[in-house]
């Protein structure tokens, strides 16, 4: 459903003001069980040569006159960034999101082929990942983290010849040593960050079933444990690829197959 307003120009005589159509007050709310993308609200021209504008917002609900308007202020905040902005959050789980931060730090020897590589692709020296409770990792987190743990015996795709298809590459395991440094870095992140905060997810929901907390200081603790649950599914995935490390396919076997000297059980043929 669509309202409208004229909005009439501003000229130096008349300053710029909104009239509404009719007598339909409005009174816009958030509603959290819209999950529509469409933009909620628009401001256009209603003609070439005039100069009224015409407010249009959007809601998918039917609406009658007097009724509150719920719209979606953004379905891609956080609880944390709901807070932050409008002073509430949702109990939905997809709102729960922690932020990590991964960087090319400057001391590492291939530091500029790193940088250059992660520009080429969309990043930069430092890369922030958005990290949702219930949800898949962003998919180019184990690509960037593989190009930051790229050291020794793996340097050799680093080289300009690589360039071109590096990226293809870093998105599937290079090396057991690659992929258990990226899994460990990582799980160490973790639980530093988790050892940062002075209570357990278990703690913050017992403070939040008790019902005495003060309004914002439950937004402040709800927002607390999604954090941290968020900062316990990153620590499972990666201690559960730890555990996968042997069955991976690395680079070295997957290069050997595309030349055709692997068998069909994993042996090497060598050709006379």
């Amino acid at each position: 459903m669509t309202h409208r307003f004229k909005w009439f120009g501003q000229t130096r005589a008349t300053p710029m003001r909104r009239q509404p159509f009719g007598s339909f007050l409005l009174k816009i709310n958030h509603g959290s069980s819209i999950i529509s993308e469409d933009v909620a609200w628009e401001i256009k021209g209603t003609g070439l040569f005039s100069k009224e504008l015409v407010f249009s917002l959007r809601t998918p609900l039917a609406v009658k006159a007097g009724e509150q308007v719920l719209i979606q202020y953004d379905l891609q905040k956080s609880n944390a960034e709901l807070a932050l902005d409008y002073g509430f959050i949702e109990s939905r789980s997809d709102r729960d999101a922690y932020t990590l931060t991964l960087e090319i730090p400057e001391s590492d020897s291939f530091f500029g082929d790193k940088l250059d590589i992660a520009e080429s692709n969309g990043l930069g020296e430092t890369a922030y990942f958005d990290i949702v409770l219930g949800r898949a990792l962003p998919p180019a987190m184990l690509p960037f983290l593989r190009l930051v743990a790229l050291e020794g015996t793996d340097a050799f795709l680093l080289e300009s010849i690589f360039r071109n298809s590096i990226w293809s590459h870093l998105e599937l395991p290079i090396s057991r040593a690659n992929e258990e440094l990226i899994c460990q870095v990582v799980r160490d992140a973790c639980n530093s960050a988790l050892s940062a905060y002075h209570t357990t997810v278990e703690e913050d929901e017992e403070l939040i079933n008790a019902g005495t907390l003060d309004p914002k200081l439950e937004i402040a603790v709800r927002i607390r444990a999604g954090e941290k649950k968020v900062l316990h599914q990153i620590d499972r995935i990666f201690k559960e690829r730890e555990m996968e490390l042997d069955g991976l396919e690395y680079y070295q076997e997957r290069r050997l197959k595309e030349l055709g000297l692997v068998g069909e059980q994993g042996e090497i043929i060598f050709w006379e």
